[in-house]
């Protein structure tokens, strides 16, 4: 039998339960549902660490951020010492291509890939250029990308300024479709689509917002624990205007708008594969780097180690007749990101990196637990979960938080030091100081963790609009490459 093709579609900043066949009647996915239906659902999926830079390494690498070296968000880090995902397949003898963002450094670094056509989200410092960029300046907009004025890291909205065609989405997906009709028919390829929405800035196509006018939205979600948070969400939550109910439904539909444009524009890629003789033969997976919390608990975007920002989507559909990926499938396994590259080379048949800490989803037994971990000093946020159980702490302050997800799924209660979970808090705990390491060693002080003070709120600064691009021609000047630009 031919070597199975491979299409990876990544989004970015999409939460793992914001599906419909996931039980949220107020989005539309029906292409991931008919996705779904076709192989595996992994509805416990998470990002080991809740942020784009160290997700996408993660993804790209088999590895936990202890490995590939950043839990933080590095723009300047070359890419880690290790074999990479797009390096198994082309060593494989596949042909490896992908459209849109990567988010490396440089930009131009193909991490293995032969081709690449790029959209990096308006990053001029990093160097470039962007092809998505180009490609405006080619058809007379030129610097018009970003003129629709809303931040990348907002959640201020409104229709997308330009025509269909230049909305990155529609663009991306495209371009994706022209690399598969223009393949080596003699080798068999593994392409990668990496979408940069839904994350922000929140600008849906005005056909696909007014999809959404006047439908019922699911209201925010709040807890018992909102009112005294620890330091790193307190400092999280004012980073973001609060919106009221109203605002934030308008807000949530223009967002679903996103995400449904980038269902839609998946039907024409898989119309490609279907009338190039290919799909049978194509394993299809889709997921995302991280979540948003789009306004739960007061809380907006990642980097967070709630359920909203650390869950992400994970399906799997097989070549035709597959039985590792059995159509209808719901996988309640813990599932990372780590675990995509072996996965996905178990599927081709070739060998798996000695350096993965990841496990294959379709040939390893199981994990107990998982341990995810996002920045480091005051805004450090760490956790493990064995699945129904999960315990979050915030070396600030010394918090604790401890969801029952099987009873509490939305995490409303906290359950941290109470004594009828104290056997499963201290179990958990034990598992959580046994994946410490670098400062956090620190905060553990005779085999308990003991965090440090929490520094006082500082007052709330966003200067730069959470990361406002400006028209973007003439091409803004390089800067220091290791500047963050865009969190608040």
């Amino acid at each position: 039998m031919a070597r199975p093709n491979f299409l990876l579609i990544t989004v970015d900043q999409w939460p793992g339960a914001l599906m419909n066949m996931a039980g949220r009647g107020d989005i539309d996915t029906p292409t991931l549902d008919q996705l779904a239906e076709n192989g595996v659902r992994f509805p416990n999926a998470h990002s080991e660490c809740p942020i784009c830079i160290p997700a996408r390494r993660s993804m790209m690498t088999g590895t936990a951020p202890r490995q590939h070296g950043d839990r933080v968000f590095q723009p300047a880090l070359p890419r880690p010492d290790l074999p990479l995902l797009a390096d198994a397949f082309r060593d494989a003898g596949y042909q490896t291509g992908a459209v849109g963002k990567l988010h490396v450094y440089p930009p131009r670094d193909r991490i293995g890939f032969e081709e690449v056509i790029s959209y990096e989200e308006g990053r001029p410092q990093l160097g470039g250029p962007d092809d998505w960029d180009l490609w405006l300046a080619d058809r007379g907009q030129a610097g018009l990308g970003y003129a629709h004025g809303m931040g990348n890291n907002g959640y201020e909205h409104r229709p997308w300024h330009l025509d269909e065609a230049s909305h990155p989405t529609v663009w991306q997906a495209r371009q994706m479709c022209r690399m598969i009709q223009r393949r080596d028919t003699t080798r068999p390829a593994f392409w990668h689509l990496s979408f940069n929405f839904p994350h922000p800035p929140i600008v849906p196509l005005a056909d696909y917002l007014a999809m959404y006018q006047g439908r019922d939205i699911r209201p925010r979600v709040t807890g018992d624990w909102n009112d005294d948070m620890p330091f790193a969400l307190a400092k999280a939550r004012q980073s973001w205007p609060a919106l009221s109910d109203e605002s934030l439904a308008a807000m949530r539909r223009a967002f679903h708008a996103q995400c449904t444009l980038i269902d839609h524009q998946i039907r024409l890629v898989i119309g490609t594969l279907r009338e190039s003789l290919l799909l049978d033969d194509t394993v299809i997976v889709f997921t995302g780097d991280h979540g948003d919390m789009l306004g739960d608990h007061g809380l907006y975007a990642k980097r967070l180690m709630l359920d909203g920002s650390v869950s992400v989507p994970l399906i799997m559909m097989g070549r035709a007749g597959c039985d590792r990926l059995r159509p209808g499938g719901v996988d309640t396994r813990l599932a990372g990101l780590q675990d995509i590259m072996p996965t996905l080379l178990d599927l081709a048949e070739i060998e798996r990196p000695e350096s993965c800490t990841g496990v294959s989803l379709v040939g390893d037994a199981p994990r107990e637990t998982l341990y995810c971990e996002a920045l480091e000093g005051p805004m450090a946020m760490r956790m493990v979960t064995g699945g129904r159980w999960k315990l979050i702490w915030y070396p600030a302050g010394n918090r604790l938080q401890l969801f029952d997800r099987q009873d509490d799924p939305d995490e409303t209660r906290n359950r941290a030091n109470h004594s009828d979970t104290a056997r499963i808090q201290a179990h958990l705990t034990d598992i959580l100081i046994g994946e410490l390491y670098g400062e956090d060693l620190d905060w553990i002080k005779g085999g308990r963790l003991v965090g440090f003070d929490a520094p006082a709120l500082p007052a709330p600064q966003n200067r730069a609009l959470s990361g406002q691009r400006g028209l973007h021609y003439p091409q803004p000047p390089a800067d220091d490459p290791s500047k963050v630009v865009g969190a608040p």
